[in-house]
């Protein structure tokens, strides 16, 4: 077989695995190639050529200028001076909308959404309304407003750097506004007063969160008494007699006292109080099997919620989480944290039974109880994100000029041409490490290791398949099919399969496929690249037809109870807004 045989071969592969989800994305594209590498249609040195890239760089780096960004408390300083729950919703979705749009160009949009979606679901609370009715335009927003710079999205960041290694100069830092700032303007309109009526009437009727949090059927107290075999032994101990009938020992109560934590090594004593946390047939099997006597009804006061080291917290799971398709039993939660999985919502419903068990997927939320200062850290190590406001932290609220002014600076040197992007970008983190805006432990914990991975992966097979003629292959084919139609009609259609790809796989892969099949297009119709190199941008990054095509809509999935369905009905008429603005601005801004 040839070379393009085997890539070609590979990608098939490569898409429908990405397609079909089931191993994660950056796992499937090493995997490719390392095969690409053994088969040898990548050269031995070049195999990890990819990694340092300067793609990889600049994605890294703006993962953890966004940290910085967050730390410093300056979005959520602003943010709370936009939220008021008597606003008609059409007003609130278009002003978090637009700042969601804005604040995703000056920041990785993912982080952005991160962000604002707790004081969106604030909002909807205050407002007693479903948060689904405005999470899904704040996500649109979020991604539409990653189009307008540079650094807002990882598909211009790829797409950049690839014109500058085909026509030697990168595009610049604002390059990506004329196009990414009509096309964001236009579907925030779009999201703000025609988009959100067309999310189906069922969602706006559940809230997943108050659903989750209603957790008076599955807290129960009950007392050992002097004939209880659980006498003398640990708490810990108990923990097969409390799987077998599906039940959770959340803490004990001695003499009127919250015992700290979990209290795991607590040694369990006469007339102690545990806390189990089931569905009322498993507290029955539980007291039975121990000997336990219920301790009457559950009052707010010496419950397992009213100590002032217990928390509740509810917190999302993002694609790549470390939790993402493991249990709560596998990462043995309780044992090494002293943290209880409550309960998990998976698209608006709740599942009360075996979550311990439950394998975790990426749109889940999730219902933690444990200690009050740890839960927080214990969600960062599980890759989750907090759907609770934060707060802000006064020490870091000083530095929130700092960290505007440090960042300002960075993109000024590399706007102007001072300084090499990646270079402005690493000045920027290690000023922002210095002054401590970011810390240390949170330097490489704020780069999501499965997009450098996968970036590294990829580009190196895109590499070959263009050396190889592969994506020449493609584009006389398309060029070939599509003879008789004009140049402008090309670009199109070329938006269109961009867009169709990005809606069922990751928008960095589509990026770095696409963007060479948009070069050997307009070198075989000779014409000006740019515009095709922009099209491929702006249609990698419009995934609003499903919820995993990108990060920002599987986030939402679970706060918001959508189904797989739900997001073409919005994403439609939006991503046919964004061929019919976009178009004539690239034609307009880069002529063929």
């Amino acid at each position: 077989m040839t070379d393009q045989g085997i890539l070609f071969t590979l990608l098939f592969f490569v898409f429908v695995f990405l397609i079909w989800g089931r191993w994660r994305y950056d796992l499937v594209a090493f995997a490719a190639l390392l095969i690409a590498a053994f088969t040898g249609v990548i050269p031995g040195a070049e195999v990890f050529s990819g990694f340092g890239h300067p793609a990889v760089v600049v994605v890294a780096l703006v993962l953890i200028v966004s940290r910085g960004l967050s730390n410093s408390g300056v979005i959520e300083f602003l943010s709370r001076y936009m939220l008021d729950a008597s606003r008609k919703l059409g007003a609130h979705i278009g002003i978090m909308a637009g700042f969601a749009a804005a604040l995703s160009a000056l920041m990785n949009n993912v982080a952005a959404l991160a962000l604002l979606m707790p004081l969106d679901m604030q909002a909807a609370a205050k407002a007693k309304r479903s948060p689904a009715l405005s999470l899904m335009p704040l996500s649109f927003a979020s991604i539409l407003g990653g189009m307008i710079t540079l650094i807002g999205t990882p598909p211009n960041i790829v797409i950049a750097e690839y014109r500058n290694s085909v026509l030697g100069e990168p595009y610049a830092m604002f390059d990506f506004a004329p196009v990414g700032l009509a096309v964001a303007l236009v579907g925030v309109a779009y999201v703000a007063l025609i988009g959100w009526r067309l999310i189906p009437v069922a969602r706006g009727e559940h809230n997943s969160i108050k659903e989750l949090s209603a957790l008076e059927d599955y807290l129960a107290e009950v007392t050992v008494p002097e004939s209880s075999v659980a006498i003398g032994q640990k708490v810990r101990d108990l923990d097969d007699i409390a799987r077998e009938n599906e039940a959770e020992i959340v803490g004990l109560v001695r003499r009127g006292q919250r015992q700290p934590g979990m209290a795991r090594r607590v040694e369990i004593r006469k007339n102690d109080v545990l806390m189990l946390k089931a569905a009322p047939d498993g507290i029955e099997g539980i007291v039975g099997a121990l000997k336990l006597q219920y301790a009457g009804k559950r009052n707010a006061e010496g419950g397992v919620l009213a100590s002032s080291d217990t928390a509740l917290l509810e917190v999302v799971v993002p694609q790549g989480a470390r939790i993402e398709g493991r249990s709560a039993r596998s990462l043995r939660l309780m044992y090494r944290h002293g943290v209880t999985l409550l309960g998990v919502s998976r698209r608006g419903k709740r599942v009360s039974k075996r979550v311990q068990e439950l394998d975790i997927l990426a749109g889940d939320i999730l219902l933690l109880l444990g200690n009050n200062d740890e839960l927080e850290d214990i969600s960062n190590w599980l890759g989750c994100l907090p759907l609770a406001e934060r707060g802000l932290q006064v020490t870091q609220r000083r530095k929130a000029g700092l960290a505007v002014l440090i960042f300002a600076g960075a993109v000024l040197l590399a706007s102007f041409g001072v300084v090499y992007l990646p270079v402005a970008l690493g000045l920027a983190v290690v000023l922002m490490v210095l002054t401590g805006i970011i810390p240390l432990r949170q330097l490489y914990e704020s780069v999501e290791w499965s997009v450098i991975v996968l970036l590294g992966s990829m580009i190196p097979i895109g590499i070959a398949l263009e050396t190889s003629g592969g994506t020449s292959l493609i584009a006389n084919a398309i060029v070939d099919t599509t003879s008789q139609l004009s140049p402008a009609t090309v670009l199109v259609i070329l938006m269109m399969v961009t867009m169709t790809l990005s809606d069922v796989m990751n928008n960095v892969a589509t990026a770095v496929i696409a963007a060479p099949i948009a070069l050997s297009i307009a070198n075989t119709l000779g014409v000006n690249p740019d515009p095709f190199l922009m099209a491929v941008a702006v249609a990698a990054s419009c995934a609003f037809l499903t919820p995993i095509g990108h990060k920002n809509n599987t986030l939402i999935l679970g706060p918001g109870g959508y189904r797989f369905g739900d997001y073409w009905r919005m994403g439609l008429p939006l991503e046919i807004l964004v061929i019919v603005t976009g178009v004539p601005m690239i034609l307009w801004v880069w002529p063929l």
